[in-house]
């Protein structure tokens, strides 16, 4: 289902275009350099930097592929310190400034020390850690959502958000994710991991992918009913590149009974989110 009004249109339009800024310099804006918000999203199978302007335009951004994080904790620290800061030099020569701060996200309900592990993986690389979000908050503040519930389907986990009066009121986070699709997917045909991980992520396999990740998704419907039992939640809206799939909504809604709305380029919204909450 579209949700259709300004600023659900908005995020909309800021997705679309960010997706073409990936790995270019801005091109056509005028920014104030000493203003500019940059988020990092470490996921489980990527790690993604995004820039904004002070007005929460998208500038740039760059994503790489990489498994340095398990289920909202970090598993291989040297490695993603290497790979934020080189995202952020070749950040810093796209936009011809240092980029200094940062915020960063992690999974509702993970432990102090998974936090303190992200913290450390943006000052080893060379940000002062401006804040630290729950990722479905983040998604919900892209989305400028201020009722009902965000849930951000992640490559290792699911995080829900309620969300009232523009404030997160609750939040939890379960183990079941775009991993755990691929293993469906790898046990299912009999073929390896990653050559399960690069057919899930085939647009030319996606309806004959999602035939077979069907009950993951539905499991993910179930969790998020779970938790918005009681919540007077009549819309969800979903971010998280494990939520692509074409025929994802209309299986998702099926089980979780209220409205679900899912933006275009959802693996974005939760890296732009972030990025706002670095001041």
């Amino acid at each position: 289902m579209n949700k259709k009004n300004s600023t659900w249109d908005k995020a909309n339009a800021r997705l679309i275009s960010f997706e073409k800024m990936l790995g270019k310099p801005p091109s056509g804006n005028e920014y104030d350099k000493s203003k500019l918000k940059v988020g990092v999203d470490l996921g489980t199978s990527s790690i993604l930097t995004v820039v904004l302007d002070e007005n929460d335009v998208p500038l740039t951004g760059l994503s790489q592929d990489a498994t340095v994080v398990r289920d909202g904790v970090v598993v291989e620290f040297s490695k993603a310190i290497q790979i934020v800061i080189s995202q952020r030099e070749m950040l810093e020569g796209f936009l011809g400034t240092s980029l200094t701060h940062a915020a960063a996200a992690i999974p509702p309900g993970v432990s102090d020390g998974n936090q303190n592990a992200v913290k450390h993986v943006l000052q080893g690389a060379g940000y002062e850690v401006s804040a630290i979000v729950d990722e479905s908050t983040a998604a919900a503040t892209f989305l400028g959502v201020t009722e009902g519930a965000v849930v951000d389907v992640g490559g290792g986990t699911t995080g829900i958000s309620i969300i009232k009066n523009g404030q997160s009121d609750f939040s939890a986070d379960e183990p079941t994710g775009g991993h755990h699709m691929t293993l469906v997917l790898a046990g299912s045909l009999g073929i390896p991991y990653n050559e399960a991980e690069i057919m899930k992520r085939s647009a030319e396999k996606q309806d004959f992918v999602f035939q077979i990740i069907r009950p993951v998704v539905e499991k993910m419907a179930a969790i998020t009913e779970k938790y918005i039992a009681g919540h007077d939640v009549k819309d969800v809206y979903i971010s998280g590149g494990a939520s692509a799939f074409r025929d994802f909504e209309k299986s998702f809604g099926g089980v979780v009974g209220v409205s679900v709305h899912k933006p275009e380029k959802p693996w974005l919204v939760t890296p732009l989110g972030i990025a706002m909450y670095d001041k």
